[in-house]
């Protein structure tokens, strides 16, 4: 593991998380699920660092990790300087105080036997942050700040909608005053309306409170309005990862540029034809192929793709490649 730079909140090496499997029968062999298998990454301070992916990529498995939320297999996750497992009981009950997760779903994520101003001040007691006065005015201090009015604060989860619940989830992640928001797909069940309005909110505290976003989403969209730097996901692996302009401008690897190029508006990057479309399905999580995770899909596979897994490449632009078609030049197969 590499000493963390100044401007390093988060860093993670080598992060794995493997689930067995039930047995199918009796002294069957244990089939494994291997939901991440060796992801690495660094997040900035004040930066929003995105996890795109289709489903089963991995990426809410990964925010559930750094989060410590499932047991990861291997790997480091270093918040602040500082290893999880190395600090006492004492003191990671201090250092949870510095990254709060925004689930996916605001129906399921809230009690609904909890008033609004409960559900925000439960972090603070059970952390034991400051004084049961300070907590009240904390409590009211963000509600406000994410839009909720004096007289919405004692009412129920039930009596919100969908859009309202979700700004008194980004409340209680950020009752505690963390560094780093997880934001595990936070605008998905909403309505595109309501996800702008989000999006903006999200943006704005950023600013205000100087915060970090580690940001999941499946959606392009989403990702090209609020990250600054952009990994792109495939079956428990990172196959790209760059600035979010050059995700979007010049994809590099075939799954990332079958993806952008499937946005309406980006057919300069097929030449004009019609979108890149992936054939098949992906390999079973429990029994992946020799090679490439993605050669029995992608559409430059050549043989070396199917007996030998490519590592992930530093390329010019500060940009890294898992491709063996992408030459060492920056050049990807589709732009041969």
């Amino acid at each position: 593991m590499t000493t963390q730079s100044d401007d390093t909140l988060l860093e993670v090496d080598d992060l794995a998380v493997h689930f067995a499997l039930p047995r199918a029968r009796p002294f069957a062999p244990v089939d494994t699920v291997r939901a991440v298998d060796g992801v690495s990454f660094r997040i900035r301070r004040g930066r929003t660092f995105g996890i795109v992916g289709e489903s089963g990529s991995g990426k809410t498995t990964t925010a559930q990790a750094v989060m410590g939320l499932v047991r990861k297999t291997r790997g480091t996750v270093v918040f602040d300087g500082a290893v999880r497992e190395r600090l006492s009981p004492a003191e990671q009950r201090r250092h949870r105080r510095g990254y709060q997760m925004i689930f996916q779903d605001p129906f399921s994520s809230l009690n609904p036997r909890l008033r609004v101003d409960q559900l925000v001040r439960e972090p603070l007691d059970l952390m034991g942050i400051g004084v049961p006065a300070e907590r009240t005015e904390r409590v009211a201090e963000i509600l406000n700040a994410v839009g909720l009015r004096a007289d919405q604060h004692q009412l129920f989860p039930h009596q919100f909608s969908g859009g309202q619940r979700q700004r008194i989830s980004i409340a209680r992640a950020l009752a505690s005053n963390p560094k780093l928001v997880v934001c595990d797909e936070p605008v998905s069940a909403l309505d595109v309306a309501i996800q702008a309005q989000i999006l903006n909110l999200l943006a704005r505290l950023q600013d205000e409170l100087q915060l970090t976003y580690l940001f999941i989403s499946h959606d392009l969209h989403v990702v090209r309005y609020l990250c600054d730097d952009i990994a792109v996901m495939y079956l428990g692996r990172i196959v790209e990862q760059t600035r979010a302009e050059a995700i979007f401008d010049a994809p590099l690897h075939p799954y990332t540029w079958s993806l952008v190029s499937a946005i309406p508006g980006n057919a300069h990057l097929t030449g004009g034809r019609a979108p890149a479309v992936l054939r098949g399905d992906p390999p079973s999580p429990t029994r992946l192929p020799p090679g490439c995770r993605f050669a029995g899909r992608c559409p430059f596979a050549e043989p070396l793709c199917h007996v030998s897994e490519p590592q992930l490449r530093a390329m010019p632009g500060d940009r890294l490649v898992a491709c063996h078609r992408v030459d060492d030049d920056g050049v990807g197969p589709q732009h041969a």
